[in-house]
């Protein structure tokens, strides 16, 4: 380096820090996220603590987002917080994910009548089985007694 282009250099660092612009680099991510990845507007932070319970981790798929820390995990966390940032419900958001994901993704999938069997198979196998047990109970009662 010649003798000028250091005092070129200088001269342009001096710019830099005189004119702000190294305060915008050393400023939180954009996202409204702060220097540990959490939202800044603590009632974001809890609806996105929520939502990322009910949502499932469709590579562990026995865990929930937040407890996940597989790949696809991270980038749906990620999505739930820049939609939440972007200022959609949280209705939206289970909207857009069992949209993209299916049903599947959400481990308390709401009452319709897609997801009608689903809430309804435990039901229907409880009544199954007492009409069973009442039915052999019942044959069992008019057989006649061994001597």
């Amino acid at each position: 380096m010649s003798p000028g282009s250091h005092s070129r250099l200088l001269a342009l660092i001096l710019a830099v820090a005189l004119t702000g612009f190294g305060d915008a680099c050393a400023a939180p991510p954009a996202g409204g996220l702060d220097a540990h990845g959490q939202l800044q507007d603590p009632a974001l932070q809890v609806r996105f603590e929520r939502i990322a319970k009910e949502l499932r981790c469709l590579q562990c798929q026995n865990e929930s987002i937040a407890d996940s820390n597989a790949d696809l995990a991270r980038d749906l966390r990620r999505q739930v917080r820049e939609m939440l940032v972007a200022g959609k419900s949280d209705d939206a958001i289970f909207s857009f994910m069992t949209d993209r994901y299916g049903e599947f993704v959400r481990f308390a999938p709401p009452l319709s009548p897609k997801t009608a069997l689903i809430w309804g198979a435990p039901f229907f196998m409880l009544l199954l089985g007492a009409a069973i047990i009442y039915r052999v109970v019942r044959q069992r009662s008019r057989m006649p007694l061994d001597e």
